[in-house]
């Protein structure tokens, strides 16, 4: 039997992060992928649609993973390795029904007359909100970086009340539980403003009008500003070969094709893992599962799962369904309106009504119905990196984050017949027609330069990825009660399980979705971190 340090189930970026991070501590690391290729929710494809176009099927952003900490760790022997990133100063923008639109600029000069465009005094106002924000940005940020159920989370309390005071930090706490409705009501005058904001929620897996969503967009605002919407140059694939390199090339395996069956735990403790066929690969130190808590609790662990996380990974909830389209273009998209020239050069768009208009398309995804008018967002990858397509050719990335749960009970606009609510692809087709018909309302070529398109549905996206349950792209339903402090859920959060030596990772795990190899990172960190003695005799005089 193999046996290794730290044995990860999964690919995704927090297990390579964790992996590469392990393997240059000396670790002797496995990481076993169910499919034929490692990546998680990364996957480049090469002639997904057409021969010379390259497509992330599933995520495509990397804003969290260039401003994580694995990447001010890593990001040096990355870069030795090949792993070149592009970036735009123009990452994000709404396109509104009307033709007008409104951008986030890298700059806050820009910002700042951006919002002042479009009502008297949102300038001053965003540069104070971005001030507010960055002075206490360790806070802001440390809540989504930091593992809150231990001494660093405590740090992160003790330094809030140092700086601010009782009052001051219950005020920090309470502003964090604000709407984005709210939020963007109390500080922007122009609607355009908040729709410019609103849909970002929804890269949240929250929706407008839900506890925590300001805090949120705050955070992703600043962000934006701060870091853009930086892209690999070549796609994804190459943030994971170069991960990959870095375990392998350090004496670790990476397998593909190596479903794990169940987690083997001994005494207590998590030994290794089986495989299906019998294969039993073991683990001296921990075993790290990028799993969801259905998986961990359930069929991985069996009866060794401890009874109350078991119950409570039976009641974990899953978020709203996604879908992608993936389409391939003769030309360039030509937006409509005054600001096309601006919008073709934009990572990501929003096609949307405004904050009313995530709002109703959200609530009609969670009363079971396809959205009237869904929130596009479509992702212009060539505008940040050209190497996506033949030459005078492009891609879009479409995603759609407003659809129901389970079965489709109807369609707002009361157009589309949805059968028995199951996702065939005669129901798929139908409604990324429509998102493509109100698209091209937008993207005045769009239906004379599509050469192809690829559509996935929830179901699709499931059978790409098990931890995207239902279609869920988050891995988890992320309100209030399953988010932060009681991400997956208050039985077992964090990532130390109650399993000795057998930690969790993954989107359904504080800090959440997303490519910032968060949770890997902390995971790395714990594993690593010398016993609390052997630090405090490293203070005292004369020792190191």
């Amino acid at each position: 039997m193999a046996r290794y340090d730290a044995v990860f189930v999964g690919s995704g970026i927090n297990a390579l992060a964790s992996a590469a991070l392990l393997s240059r501590e000396g670790w002797s690391v496995c990481v076993l992928e169910r499919d034929e290729r490692v990546g998680g929710a990364i996957r480049t494809v090469s002639d997904f649609t057409l021969p010379g176009f390259t497509h992330e099927v599933l995520s495509s952003w990397h804003p969290l993973f260039q401003g994580s900490a694995t990447y001010a760790e890593l990001g040096e022997e990355l870069g030795q390795r090949g792993l070149e990133y592009r970036n735009t100063e123009l990452p994000t923008a709404t396109a509104f029904p009307d033709g007008a639109a409104m951008f986030l600029h890298t700059a806050l000069e820009a910002n700042v007359a951006e919002f002042e465009r479009h009502a008297t005094g949102d300038g001053a106002a965003w540069e104070t909100q971005f001030g507010a924000f960055m002075a206490n940005a360790d806070l802001g940020f440390g809540v989504l970086g930091a593992e809150l159920w231990s001494a660093q989370g405590l740090r992160l309390g003790r330094t809030a009340l140092k700086r601010l005071g009782k009052q001051g930090t219950l005020a920090f706490l309470g502003s964090t539980l604000a709407s984005c409705r709210d939020w963007c009501g109390a500080t922007f005058a122009s609607e355009r403003a908040h729709g410019l904001l609103a849909p970002w929620v929804l890269h949240t897996g929250l929706g407008p009008d839900q506890a925590s969503s300001g805090f949120m967009t705050q955070v992703i605002a600043c962000a934006l500003q701060l870091g853009g919407m930086p892209v690999p140059v070549g796609g994804g694939i190459r943030l994971v070969e170069t991960l990959t390199g870095m375990v392998t090339d350090a004496g670790g395996v990476v397998r593909t094709s190596a479903p794990v069956e169940r987690i083997v735990v001994s005494g207590g403790r998590a030994t290794g893992v089986t495989l299906t066929g019998g294969e039993v690969v073991g683990a001296q130190r921990a075993v790290v599962a990028g799993v969801t808590p259905t998986q961990l609790y359930g069929p991985l662990l069996g009866n060794a799962a401890p009874a109350d996380a078991k119950a409570a990974a039976a009641r974990y909830r899953y978020g709203r369904a996604g879908m992608q389209l993936h389409l391939a273009l003769d030309e360039a998209p030509r937006w409509r309106g005054p600001d096309a020239e601006r919008l073709g050069r934009t990572a990501i768009v929003h096609v949307s009504a405004g904050l009313d208009g995530v709002s109703r398309a959200v609530n009609e995804a969670e009363r079971g119905l396809l959205p009237a008018e869904a929130t596009i967002v479509v992702g212009q990858p060539c505008a940040v990196d050209p190497s996506r397509a033949p030459e005078g050719k492009s891609i879009l990335w479409i995603q759609l984050q407003e659809l129901p749960a389970g079965r489709v009970r109807g369609d707002a606009a009361g157009d589309l017949d949805i059968g028995d609510g199951t996702w065939t692809e005669e129901l798929r087709e139908a409604y990324a027609d429509r998102i493509c018909a109100r698209l091209g309302t937008s993207i005045e070529n769009l239906a004379g330069a599509t050469l192809k398109r690829v559509a996935l549905s929830p179901l699709d996206l499931e059978a790409l990825n098990p931890n995207l349950v239902g279609g869920d792209i988050y891995s988890g339903s992320c309100a209030l009660d399953q988010n932060l402090l009681w991400r997956p859920f208050a039985q077992a959060p964090g990532h130390k399980t109650a399993v000795e030596g057998l930690w969790h990772i993954g989107a359904s795990t504080h800090p959440g979705p997303g490519l910032g190899a968060g949770s890997g990172y902390l995971v790395a960190k714990a594993l690593t971190r010398r016993p609390l003695p052997k630090r405090l005799l490293a203070k005292l005089p004369g020792r190191s």
